[in-house]
């Protein structure tokens, strides 16, 4: 049967009366399993076969869900999918109603497993702007975990996260809400492949506001804080959506009937199931015993107690004592039933894993991470000194600094390798999959005429700068050790020769930043700029007179102003990926020009608030490099703005540059010519912003609603046409989306602080007001 049919098979109305069906003949015990997880790998013995006895001890009536059940062992994908095989077998023949689980895994940059790809982190892939190239990327993680027999992931991440010092900042795609619900859009697309009997389900996290914004004024909440979350489950379908562990309006997320009853399912008419994150519903409050905790998640609208269910086996209790009406579990359980059954896991005979051998990280899968990470990374500043071409046939290139042979600058947190440290305090190798450092792609890819030397030369920290902050995942208190725990380089930090190699050089490539250990979930630093003695080392060798390209890497923007202007070049590369170091070393000897362009306003100094480049057009002194800004190895030229089709004028609006509040359904076709007028190839990242025009402060004073990366050779110019709708000219509005008459600035830009053209349209009539949004983004032709 085609998907096609099967899709029409699966009607509401038959996957309702299969659910309904189901959970009659369920009984009480095999209902509350439903809504918890358990760890997988404790079933297993030391030869990979399951231990049956304690499956009927700690199993007997099924369970819903299995937690990280890729990241909490060292197995190939083989191995793996054979113990699912194995664990699904027992459910469906040795427990009353038969019923698979759902197995969930992290995939924020590819399947948290052994030999699974790494692609770039969310933050750097942000910067792309390129989530065609994104949904190729969660297509293929996909692809490989459904054969591995994992239904259900808990990514993406897409909280708008404005303060640059948050902790977490690099699993989400930056400050703009509009950036991150395009990008979360195309992530979910990609893993449920347009029908989730085929691909595997998203879950969209953390609901509502955890990166910053959950006590934001309603207007800020539900325009921005929303966006993301609004736009996947409108337009993508996602059915998983994870609450945070923060509270809103002074009510922890897990337990707080607004933002889950009122917001979610009502305003947002959302129908999926709703889990917790791991441990929230044991931190709701402490003056409540366990019953009253389980008994507050759900009634709030929570469904599922992950990891392992240690709140929700109170359930029974809290029933019992009339804290929750049989109406609320009922309705919980049938969730995740429906749930399981869009994901085909109830049919007669249903597909699990795939047989056969499975290959991870195939050559298809390393050239989108390679692609995604020349993609995201940014050049700052370059006075000239890049490409690192050989004159006269020869340069001499020094590389030095703590990130220049580590994996760890490649990987940001919740990849396997980051995560098996953190919680298992595991090394693992950079061979599961091949990780390729910036030395090791420096080397691979060195041009000729061009010499190489390398020096550690400086460690990232010489003492534990690690804050261990236990207010998110509360498995961090049963870490032994963990607040004084660094990652060992595994060789020596030599300054002298490091600075030597350095003043023999033509040029020194300097690569510092954080790792894993020192930024990452329940894990800070006091301050943004570069750890231990980085800073210091840097200047050291700018002291040398040679030129300094200072590549840093990391999760979030580090502030090196007083350091940046002394280096001749700055590149942010993130947390590249496992290709990683060949994308940075092409782009330092030119072989891409980059176009990574910002999806974080880059601070000069240390904030620890909310900033955004939406807040206003004026300069902000804070800010070191704006939001949407990158530099190329090009120059591009824009020209002849129009409004469909015709000339657009600032002065004189025309009727092409007008239309009515009512016309939802229509849109400006907003046009620009793009020239690349420089030498080389390269790809321009040309972004749209709307501004009020006059007084209007029901919209922000500039605002991201649209963007299109092109491709240009040298002397090449294309037309890029947007099509904006009236609804992106709308507010959030006492429960409504309000379109107002009025007159709209239409920048198209280089960045959020370079305006390249501008024009004018006109909206004429009255309010329009809508229950929700229909159109979320622009078209791009």
């Amino acid at each position: 049967m085609t998907s096609i049919a099967m899709t029409v098979a699966c009607t509401k109305e038959s996957i309702d009366d299969k659910v309904n069906g189901l959970y009659e003949k369920m009984s009480q015990e095999e209902r509350i399993a439903q809504l918890q997880g358990i760890y997988m790998t404790q079933f297993f013995d030391e030869n990979d076969k399951l231990d049956t006895a304690l499956c009927r001890k700690l199993i007997p009536n099924g369970i819903g869900h299995f937690s990280q059940f890729a990241l909490n062992t060292r197995k190939t994908a083989d191995e793996l999918r054979d113990m699912v095989a194995q664990m699904q077998d027992w459910l469906i023949n040795n427990t009353p109603s038969g019923i698979p689980a759902l197995l969930h895994e992290e995939v924020l940059s590819g399947i948290d497993g052994y030999d699974a790809t790494v692609y770039p982190q969310q933050i750097g892939l942000a910067c792309s702007f390129n989530p065609a190239l994104a949904e190729v990327k969660t297509f293929q993680t996909a692809t490989a975990l459904r054969k591995m027999g994992g239904f259900q992931t808990l990514s993406p991440m897409v909280d708008v996260v404005k303060n640059p010092s948050f902790n977490r900042l690099e699993e989400s795609y930056g400050e703009d809400a509009y950036l991150s619900a395009a990008m979360g859009v195309a992530f979910v697309k990609g893993l449920q492949h347009g029908n989730l009997r085929e691909g595997v389900a998203a879950c969209t996290k953390h609901f509502l506001g955890y990166g910053g914004g959950g006590d934001a004024p309603e207007k800020e909440l539900m325009e921005e804080i929303l966006l993301p979350h609004e736009a996947i489950i409108r337009t993508a379908g996602s059915k998983t959506v994870m609450t945070g562990y923060h509270a809103v309006d002074g009510t922890k997320c897990v337990a707080n009937k607004r933002i889950q009853e009122d917001i979610l399912r009502k305003y947002l008419r959302y129908d999926g199931i709703m889990v917790s994150d791991y441990g929230s519903i044991e931190q709701i409050d402490d003056s409540l015993n366990d019953v009253q905790r389980a008994a507050a998640a759900i009634n709030a609208g929570n469904d599922v107690d992950f990891p392992e269910g240690n709140s929700y086996k109170h359930l029974q209790e809290a029933i019992d004592q009339g804290l929750v009406s049989q109406q609320t579990f009922e309705t919980a359980v049938k969730r995740v039933l429906r749930h399981k059954a869009e994901l085909g896991l109830l049919d007669s005979n249903p597909k699990l894993y795939e047989s056969g051998h499975i290959t991870l990280d195939t050559p298809e899968e390393r050239q989108t991470a390679y692609e995604l990470a020349t993609q995201s990374v940014v050049l700052l500043k370059n006075d000239g000194v890049l490409p690192l071409c050989a004159s006269d046939d020869k340069l001499k290139v020094a590389l030095v600094g703590p990130n220049a042979n580590s994996m760890w600058a490649m990987l940001g947190d919740y990849t396997y390798q980051a995560m098996r440290f953190f919680w298992k305090q595991s090394i693992e190798d950079d061979q599961h999959p091949k990780i390729v450092n910036l030395k090791m792609g420096m080397e691979a890819q060195k041009p000729q005429g061009v010499t190489l030397s390398y020096s550690r030369g400086c460690d990232w920290t010489e003492i534990v700068e690690t804050i261990v902050d236990q207010s998110g995942d509360p498995r961090t208190a049963y870490l032994k050790d963990i607040q004084n725990r660094m990652i060992d380089s595994g060789e020596e930090a030599n300054l002298d020769e490091a600075l030597k190699i350095a003043a023999e050089s033509d040029v020194i490539v300097a690569a510092v930043g954080e790792n894993a250990i020192l930024c990452g979930e329940n894990r800070d630093r006091t301050t943004l700029r570069l750890p231990g003695k980085q800073e210091e080392f840097v200047e050291k060798l700018v002291a040398t007179g040679k030129p300094v390209v200072l590549v840093v890497f990391g999760g979030r923007a580090q502030v090196i102003s007083g350091l940046a202007e002394k280096c001749a070049a700055v590149i942010q590369a993130w947390y590249p990926g496992e290709e990683g170091g060949n994308a940075v070393a092409d782009i330092l000897y030119g072989k891409v020009s980059p176009s990574g362009k910002l999806s974080v306003s880059y601070p000069a100094e240390e904030i620890r608030e909310p900033i955004c480049y939406n807040t206003s057009v004026e300069k902000d002194s804070r800010i070191a490099y704006p939001f949407g800004y990158g530099l190329s190895y090009t120059t591009f030229e824009y020209s002849n703005i129009m409004v469909n089709g015709k000339p657009a004028s600032n002065s004189q609006i025309t009727d092409d540059q007008r239309m009515t509040t009512a016309d939802c359904d229509a849109r400006f076709n907003i046009s620009v010519d793009v020239e690349n007028t420089g030498k080389v190839d390269g790809d321009e990242i040309v972004q749209l912003y709307v501004s009020p025009d006059g007084s209007n402060a029901n919209i922000r004073p500039i605002q991201l609603q649209g963007f299109a990366r092109v491709s240009l050779k040298a002397g090449e110019k294309k037309t890029i046409t947007f099509g904006l709708s009236p609804q992106q000219l709308g507010y959030y509005n006492n429960g409504h989306w309000s379109i107002d008459a009025g007159k709209y600035q239409i920048k198209i830009a280089a960045s959020s602080a370079d305006i390249r053209q501008q024009t004018i349209v006109e909206l004429t009539g009255e309010q329009h007001n809508l229950d929700l949004r229909t159109s979320y983004f622009t078209t791009v032709n």
